[in-house]
């Protein structure tokens, strides 16, 4: 147990101990349908995911929408098995309940390499797997909602069928065995179709059947195909509704302004001024701020930022250098976090006539900045309160909204709504907080808080600022030796103290994407530095792999340059992995890895496992008298199985346009206690006109099902850094890169 990371925060060691005395069969007890209640006359549900009735059939999405598709790809799922057809069923987001704890989490929550399938850790996974399930903790990060969803809603699906099957078979006579099932209805024997909704009264009636057969992947219909999203055209004709387009009757506006060093207090406020402004109503207190109330959003931003604030300093260092320098004076025996990999005897005696190479690389912190800003609507009364709005814990969003308002979280409805993006933003509580906390303060009154651009740039917890030191040597042509130092505040820390829980354990994200590397290096030690007293960090897409990921495989590329090996040979000689290595060799086939170049135009590759996937990523750059052009990207992934590729090749395509365009231009530096970055033209990241093709490959050979939300991100930059060496022979070894080159 004392190897549990951080990331066991979701389950916590009190709750593993608790299901050892509840025992297993508590483990294999089903949490209650939270549907039953919901199912309307002559209507019935088979499990949490599927609601029937005459009006028709509704698949539950126990996952949050941040934009990667999750509606359409459960309900694809569903649908595989349930035999529906396109169009011919309605979603809906599901309530917070246990009954969706997420399954695939337990992958993340132990520190066993993915590649590892031994029994101490798949022991383990199980009872972090068994953990999740006790607490009914559903959450959706960490690229898990593919692997959470694959077989249990296919499962699902499967017992819908056969009970309406079973249903059919009561209403007609026919035997079950002579009925089939296709797109929503039963087909009898002479080809009498009986659709489901028709069926929904009877199946109530049945005990669902839960001995079922799911098809072989040769009777797809979906999986596996291009199969357009659900909100594609409502998307393409803006027409999608996000939480920021909610409209209840009554409705007020409001924005808040909190103190721009985050975590400090205000001291004191004159609102004089804000409170005479058109369209202002009021202005409030609220936890580190204060809010204003108006008949418009812009009215009441306009309102909040008249307020004259007298903001407490900050815990952490006001200026940027200062947070560096914590970070270079945190790799001492006191802040070591973990020691991640000690394989082979790292601290022997260096060979005298070894290739030697030692670098240090830096990335800084990083803002979420989704299109659509934090926003919540809330509605306080004396019995409760409802909420709506986009997030990815939606319990942990109630009880944090309840203990805010001196409420009981079961007095609380939360409403799920789409996300216009995330990136990890929509796991914090801040947004649903403060909206709580105006609306209690407007009894009976529905609040709708949204934070302006700007203070969402501020008030935003970046991405963790990271440093590594990295020393190598070689010998032979080979690499011997590797050792990768990484200091880092905590993410898993920082998080955790927001949600008022404990941290204990290694952080696995301060080395994420660099101890489960799976290159055959003789020497090989990975540690992980926790760099205390600097400000508040959170998830960010990819999370450490995004920096740590950067500073391996750029390093890599140093290494293999300096005893002249090629870049993408050297990778995967070394390589130990079969189903890895094919990642690679997809790439080096798919850029035509050997084929010269003209003189100015570099490739570059990187390979970083995260969340379990294999990514490798090459980068073509020319550079031409304007600065540096992007013109190719080739990414091989697997997944496993590639449930849309639609929308694989999308997300991916995203994922690293997200990738390459932070580590051009973009950043979060700090003076005065506060992020001087406050808009989308200070942290641009990839503009239209720079964006390269990017071809992707999809591989189906890793042994268990994964997510690809994520693993696009950590190869991005070090592909990138790698391509602009072999092009102008510059390395660099810290992002932004717009700080020592020019982007065309």
């Amino acid at each position: 147990m004392s190897r549990l990371t951080r990331r066991i925060f979701l389950f916590g060691s009190a709750t593993i101990a608790g299901g050892v005395a509840f025992g297993a069969y508590k483990v294999a007890t089903p949490h209650p349908n939270p549907l039953v209640n919901a199912v309307r006359v002559d209507g019935v549900t088979f499990n949490p995911w599927i609601m029937i009735d005459p009006t028709g059939v509704t698949l539950i999405t126990a996952h949050t929408d941040v934009g990667q598709g999750v509606s359409s790809m459960e309900a694809l799922l569903l649908a595989e098995e349930l035999d529906l057809a396109q169009g011919g069923f309605e979603t809906r987001f599901a309530a917070p309940d246990a009954a969706y704890f997420n399954t695939a989490l337990a992958a993340e929550a132990v520190p066993f390499m993915p590649t590892d399938t031994g029994r101490t850790a798949e022991t383990m996974r199980a009872v972090a797997g068994a953990a999740v399930k006790l607490i009914g903790l559903q959450l959706t990060g960490g690229s898990s909602a593919v692997p959470d969803s694959f077989d249990k809603l296919r499962q699902a699906g499967a017992m819908a069928r056969e009970t309406l099957r079973a249903a059919a078979s009561k209403q007609t006579g026919v035997a079950v065995a002579d009925l089939r099932t296709e797109n929503g209805a039963v087909i009898l024997p002479d080809g009498t179709r009986i659709p489901y909704p028709e069926l929904a009264a009877t199946a109530a009636t049945l005990k669902p059947v839960n001995d079922v057969r799911l098809r072989d992947p040769s009777e797809w219909r979906l999986i596996g195909k291009p199969v357009p999203r659900r909100d594609m055209p409502a998307k393409t004709k803006g027409q999608q509704a996000y939480g920021i387009d909610l409209r209840l009757p009554g409705l007020v506006f409001a924005s808040v302004r909190l103190n721009p060093a985050k975590g400090g207090a205000l001291n004191g406020f004159d609102a004089d001024v804000a409170r005479s402004m058109n369209g202002v109503q009021t202005i409030v207190p609220v936890t580190g701020g204060i809010a204003a109330v108006a008949n418009t959003t812009w009215a009441a931003i306009q309102a909040v930022n008249a307020v004259d604030c007298d903001w407490a300093p900050a815990d952490y260092p006001p200026e940027q250098d200062a947070h560096w320098d914590a970070l270079s004076a945190s790799f001492t025996e006191d802040n070591l976090d973990k020691v991640w990999r000690e394989d082979g005897d790292v601290d022997a005696e260096r060979i005298h006539d070894a290739v030697v190479v030692e670098a240090e690389y830096r990335a800084p912190y990083v803002a979420h900045q989704p299109l659509e800003p934090l926003n919540a609507t809330a509605l306080v009364t004396d019995t409760g309160a409802e909420i709506w709005t986009a997030h990815q814990i939606p319990q942990f969003a109630v009880r944090l909204a309840a203990k805010a308002i001196g409420m009981e979280p079961d007095q609380i409805t939360f409403h799920q709504q789409f996300a216009g993006g995330s990136f990890g933003h929509r796991l914090e509580f801040e947004h649903v907080i403060r909206a709580v906390e105006i609306a209690n303060q407007m009894r009976d009154t529905p609040v709708q808080m949204t934070l302006s651009r700007e203070e969402d740039f501020a008030q935003d917890f970046p991405r963790q600022i990271s440093m590594g030191r990295m020393r190598a040597w070689s010998l032979g042509g080979r690499v011997d030796h590797l050792e990768i130092d990484i200091a880092s505040p905590s993410v898993t820390r920082s998080q955790m103290g927001r949600m008022g829980m404990p941290a204990a354990g290694p952080d696995l994200q301060i080395a994420a994407g660099v101890w489960n590397m799976t290159y055959n290096i003789g020497r090989l030690r990975v540690r992980g530095y926790e760099t205390p007293g600097l400000p508040p960090v959170s998830s960010w897409r990819s999370v450490g792999a995004s920096s740590a990921g950067f500073f391996a495989e750029g390093f890599m590329d140093e290494i293999l340059h300096a005893i002249g090996a090629d870049p993408m040979a050297g990778r995967i000689d070394m390589c130990k992995v079969d189903y890895h290595r094919k990642v690679l060799e997809a790439a080096a086939e798919m850029s035509d890895w050997t084929r010269p170049r003209p003189a100015g135009t570099g490739l570059g590759v990187a390979f970083v496992e995260s969340f379990g996937v294999p990514v490798a990523e090459v980068v073509e750059v020319t550079d031409t008298p304007d600065g540096i052009r992007i013109t190719n990207v080739w990414v091989a992934a697997d997944v496993g199985r590639v449930v849309d590729p639609l929308n694989f090749e999308n997300i991916v395509q995203g994922g690293v346009i997200w990738g390459l365009g932070h580590a051009m231009n973009s950043q979060i530096t700090y003076a005065g206690g506060a992020a001087e970055q406050v808009n989308f033209w200070d942290a641009e990241g990839m503009r239209i006109h720079q964006a390269p093709k990017i071809h992707v490959r999809g591989l189906e050979n890793a042994p268990k099902i994964r997510g690809i939300g994520e693993p696009p991100v950590p190869p991005a930059a070090p592909a990138l850094t790698n391509a602009i060496f072999a092009a102008t022979g510059q390395r660099l070894r810290e992002m932004p890169f717009d700080k020592f080159v020019t982007f065309a």
